[in-house]
C-alpha cells in the first residue's frame, strides 16, 4: 500500500468491487439513484462499523466534518441521515447478504489450514448455534421474539478453522434453531457441532444420508438401549464411558433407525457429566470430548462481534434496514480478516479493528500499521484470531 492514501481507501483495495457490482446489477439496486448509490452506502456504512458509530446520524456527522477528504477516501458524497435511511430501507439487502456470502467463500479457504485445539483430524469442523438480539416489538414488530418482546436471531455455521463464518442467516425470535438444519447444504465428511436444541432426528438423519457426522449434547430425557459398551477407556483424561446405542422411542426410531453413539465425559471444573452423542464411529471417543469443547469458539466468536462491531445498536427498524445494517457487519469483520491474511499480520482481529478505527484518516501505510512491530519481534506461535 502507498503511503499517501488514506487509511480507508487503502481498505477499500482489498474489497472487489467489481463482485459487488454484479449484486447490484442483479438486484437493480442503483435505479434512479441520484446522490447515494449502493458502492457510496455500503463504503459509510462500512466506515461506521469500523470506527463504531453508534447511529446513521453520527455516521453523516463524521463524513460531514472531513468532506474535503471524502474523495480521496474513495466515498463521492457525503450525504444526511435521511437519505441514507431511506437507502437501507429500500435498497433490497440481499445485495449486501450476496455480497457476503461472496466473502465467505473467499476467506474461509486463507484460514482452512488453521489448526483446531487439541484435535488432529483433517475433516472440515463446524460449530452450529445463534445469537439473540433483544428489541423493542413497538418498533420492530416484524421480529417476534419470546414472553411478548422483540428479537432477532443471527444463526451462524462457524468454520472453527480460523473461526470464519460459513453460513449466516437471519430471522425473528421466535425461528426455532433446528430449522436451519433444513436450510443447510452438509459438506461431506465435515463434522457439525451443536447443542442439544438442534436435537431434530429427521433432520440429523438427514445429515447421516447425506455423509455427514454430528456431535451434539445429548437430552436427559432421550430413551434408548445400549447395543455395545466400550470398557477400554482412560478415565484420568475425563472419559466415562462409551456406548454404541439404538433409539427406543416409536416416533424417534422412525426419524432415525441406525445406531448413534454416546459419549460420557466429566468435566473436572465444574463437576459434571457431559453427554454427548454423535453418528461418528470412527473417532476416539477423547476426540469426540475434545471437538465439542471447541464449540466455546462460536460463543467467543458471538461475544466478540456484539463488543467490537455495532450489532447490538440497530440503524433501522424495518426487516430489510436490519438485514442490510447485519450483513454489512459480518462484512466489516470479513474485509478484516482477509487484511490479517494478506498482511501476514499477528495482530488480533480485535487489535487490528482498534488500529483501524482511530486510524481511517490517517495516511499512514496499512502494512506500517499492521505488521512493522512484527520486524523486532520473534513471533514463536500463530496467535488466536480472537486473542487480545
Amino acid at each position: 500500500m502507498n503511503t499517501g492514501k488514506y487509511v480507508l481507501s487503502q481498505l477499500l483495495q482489498f474489497i472487489p468491487r467489481y463482485e459487488f457490482e454484479k449484486y447490484v446489477s442483479a438486484y437493480n439496486g442503483d435505479f434512479r439513484t441520484r446522490g447515494l448509490n449502493c458502492w457510496n452506502q455500503f463504503i459509510q456504512l462500512f466506515f461506521g462499523q469500523l470506527t463504531s458509530r453508534n447511529s446513521l446520524r453520527d455516521i453523516c456527522t463524521c463524513l460531514k466534518a472531513h468532506r474535503n477528504k471524502l474523495y480521496h477516501l474513495g466515498i463521492k458524497q457525503y450525504v444526511n441521515q435521511s437519505t441514507l435511511s431511506r437507502a437501507n430501507e429500500r435498497r433490497n439487502f440481499r445485495i449486501f447478504e450476496d455480497f457476503g456470502n461472496y466473502l465467505i467463500q473467499q476467506v474461509r479457504p486463507m484460514y482452512a489450514n488453521e489448526p483446531i485445539p487439541d484435535v488432529d483430524i483433517d475433516n472440515e469442523v463446524f460449530a452450529l448455534d445463534s445469537t439473540t438480539i433483544s428489541l423493542s416489538l413497538k418498533l420492530f414488530n416484524w421480529a417476534p421474539g419470546k414472553y411478548s418482546r422483540g428479537a432477532v436471531k443471527i444463526h451462524t455455521l462457524l468454520d472453527l478453522r480460523g473461526s470464519i463464518p460459513s453460513f449466516i442467516l437471519v430471522t425473528d425470535g421466535k425461528y426455532h434453531d433446528s430449522n436451519v438444519l433444513d436450510i443447510l447444504t452438509p459438506i461431506s465428511d465435515a463434522i457439525y457441532i451443536m447443542d442439544k436444541a438442534y436435537i431434530d432426528f429427521k433432520a440429523l438423519y438427514h445429515l447421516l444420508e447425506l455423509g455427514t457426522f454430528f456431535i451434539s449434547r445429548a437430552k436427559t430425557t432421550m430413551d434408548y438401549s445400549v447395543i455395545e459398551s466400550n470398557f477400554n477407556i482412560d478415565e484420568s483424561t475425563g472419559l466415562r464411558s462409551d456406548k454404541v446405542i439404538e433409539l427406543n422411542g416409536y416416533k424417534s426410531k422412525q426419524l432415525y433407525p441406525e445406531q448413534l453413539r454416546l459419549v460420557e465425559f466429566h468435566d473436572s471444573e465444574n463437576d459434571v457429566i457431559l453427554t454427548f452423542l454423535t453418528n461418528n464411529l470412527d473417532v476416539s471417543a477423547l476426540e469426540v470430548a475434545n471437538l465439542y469443547r471447541n464449540r466455546w469458539q462460536i460463543e467467543v466468536f458471538f461475544k466478540w462481534i456484539k463488543q467490537n462491531l455495532i450489532i447490538k445498536t440497530l440503524w433501522g427498524h424495518s426487516e430489510n434496514a436490519v438485514n442490510t445494517h447485519i450483513w454489512v457487519a459480518i462484512c466489516t469483520y470479513l474485509i478484516v480478516a482477509k487484511v490479517k491474511h494478506a498482511l501476514k499480520s499477528n495482530l488480533s482481529i480485535y487489535e487490528i479493528l482498534q488500529i483501524l478505527s482511530i486510524s481511517v484518516f490517517d495516511k499512514t501505510s496499512i502494512r506500517e500499521l499492521l505488521t512493522e512491530y512484527q520486524t523486532n519481534q520473534n513471533v514463536k506461535e500463530q496467535r488466536n484470531l480472537f486473542s487480545d
